[in-house]
Formats: C-alpha cells, sequence, structure tokens
C-alpha cells in the first residue's frame, strides 16, 4: 500500500486526494478529498497573465494542502497545472510560487495529457463500454473518447468561467448573451466531436456537470456519494441550463446543493454541458465524482 497526494489546480478551484494505492490495482482508498475555490484563471482570457490576487489565493489554499500532505504522510506528490497556467504569459511566476510552498514544482500539461488523466480517473469502476469522458472545467473542457483505453482526446478552450468572462456579462444573462455563448459553445463542441468522434455513452466530470447533477436530483446538499455515477436525461440538463442562465448568481446561492464559488459560472457550465449532450445526440449524461484527480493519483502507482 503507498500512500499519494494528487492535486489538481484548475483556472476556477484547486482540489486535492490524498489517497492509498494498494499494490495489487484494486480501487483505491481517498483519504482526504477537498476543494478550494480560488479562480486562479480569473482574466486570464482577456489579459493572457495570472492576476496577483488569484495567484496569492492559490499560495493560500496551496500552503494548507501542504501542511495535510506532510501531516498525512503520503510519500508521492503530483500536482497538475492545467488551462489557466497553459495561457498565461506569467506562469513562470506561479510555477515559483508552487514549487517554494510544495516543494515540488507543478506540471502545466497538455489538454491530450489532461484528457489522458481524466479518462483513467473518470472510467474505472464503471462497467465496459466505449465512452465519451467530457470533463468541463473553468478555462477549457477536454473531450475523449476510449474504451480500455484513450483512443482520442482534444482539448478546446470553452470553459465556464472563460465563457461568462467572455460572454455572460449581465445579472443575469440577456438572450442575446446567451446566444453569443451558444454559438462559440457550439463551433468548439462540433470541432471536437469531429475529431474525437462520439460514443455510446457520456460520462461528464468536474463541478459544472456534478452540481447539475445534484439539481436534477433535488438534493438537500450537496452529497458526492449520491451524485457519482448518477444519470441526468439531456432533457433534463438542457432544462436546468436554461432555468440557471434565467437566475442571477444571488438566486442560483438559494440552490442547496450550489457552491458559493459556482453561482455566478455555473449556468455557462451547463451551457456547455447541454450543448454537448444535444450536439452529440447523447439521451444522457453519466455524472462522476472520479476524474482527473483520481488519474493523478493513480499515475503515482
Amino acid at each position: 500500500m503507498t500512500r499519494v497526494a494528487a492535486i489538481d489546480c484548475g483556472t476556477n478551484s484547486i482540489r486535492l486526494l490524498v489517497a492509498d494505492l494498494p499494490a495489487d490495482g484494486g480501487p483505491l482508498t481517498d483519504v482526504t478529498r477537498q476543494m478550494e475555490i480560488v479562480r486562479l484563471g480569473q482574466g486570464v482570457d482577456r489579459t493572457g497573465v495570472l492576476a496577483p490576487e488569484a495567484i496569492e489565493r492559490t499560495r493560500i489554499a496551496l500552503a494548507g494542502y501542504a501542511d495535510q500532505i506532510g501531516r498525512l504522510g503520503a510519500t508521492r506528490v503530483r500536482m497538475v497545472a492545467t488551462s489557466a497556467t497553459r495561457d498565461a504569459r506569467n506562469a513562470a511566476e506561479f510555477q515559483a510560487m508552487v514549487t517554494g510552498v510544495l516543494g515540488t514544482p507543478p506540471e502545466v500539461v497538455t489538454g491530450d495529457e489532461e484528457a489522458r488523466l481524466s479518462f483513467t480517473g473518470a472510467v474505472r469502476g464503471l462497467p465496459p463500454a466505449r465512452y465519451l469522458v467530457v470533463d468541463i472545467g473553468g478555462g477549457s473542457t477536454e473531450f475523449v473518447v476510449g474504451s480500455t483505453s484513450v483512443e482520442a482526446a482534444v482539448s478546446k478552450d470553452i470553459g465556464c468561467v472563460r465563457m461568462t468572462e467572455r460572454h455572460l456579462h449581465s445579472d443575469p444573462p440577456t438572450p442575446d448573451e446567451i446566444a453569443a455563448a451558444r454559438e462559440d459553445i457550439g463551433y468548439a463542441v462540433d470541432a471536437a466531436l469531429a475529431t474525437v468522434g462520439k460514443a455510446g455513452y457520456v460520462v461528464g466530470l468536474a463541478g459544472s456537470v456534478t452540481t447539475v447533477a445534484a439539481i436534477a436530483l433535488d438534493l438537500p446538499a450537496y452529497r458526492p456519494e449520491r451524485i457519482h455515477h448518477a444519470r441526468v436525461s439531456t432533457v433534463d440538463v438542457t432544462a436546468i441550463a436554461q432555468r440557471l442562465l434565467g437566475m442571477t448568481a444571488a438566486q442560483r446561492l438559494t440552490i442547496p446543493s450550489m457552491h458559493p464559488g459556482r453561482a455566478d459560472v455555473i449556468g455557462a457550465g451547463a451551457l456547455i454541458l447541454a450543448t454537448i449532450l444535444e450536439r452529440d445526440g447523447a439521451t444522457e449524461v453519466i455524472a462522476s465524482e472520479h476524474d482527473i484527480l483520481d488519474g493523478i493519483a493513480w499515475s503515482l502507482s
């Protein structure tokens, strides 16, 4: 048994998984899973740089994670940084901060590597089949198709934070803003599906997907054990996206399963998910709580 620590630093959140990996390749055992909304990608689509206050928010969260990694005795650590740090001109400043806090540099992975890690984490525990795995992040969405291994993968710059900052400026968004976002998303989704192809089943990852699933299940609070592998119809996803886009951020905060740091961008995230399902022709999405974070942990075996 090996205790490992995986950190996923995306555009919107930074997450930690400390887990025990069995020597026989069996299921990993969670020691702790945590998430902080740090909005590292704040303004990156517009400015091309990571904001100093965003780097500082991330530093504070990462320092807490580093303390826990040491206390829990993880012997292997891997931190992956994704869309925001790929795009930023001052990525070196961010990498130096991480190295100073964590003692190891972050890996700024390509979109293809991000997709492979997401796929590995997502499909473990699902019945053998050919899956389209979509990981909707803050800055980008990864599309990957495969069965036991990845067949094709592509990353597109249509994340919930990026689309909100680019198009959805009003609260709630205007019909023209929503139409512009839908067109932008649709173009990217069509291009992605032309590259990776379609599959019999769609698995959706990350906070936008799991929050939509929680809303569809009408949960009184966010319950990962209820959300994991829940199936939500395309009809319901589309209706939820329309509902969320018609609400103000303050109104979204009244939804019991809504994380406060996601309320302003969930409309865009739900719209991305609905567009993927519609363009793919899928009847439903399988929501997964296991994603790139689990893939990072497995890579340390």
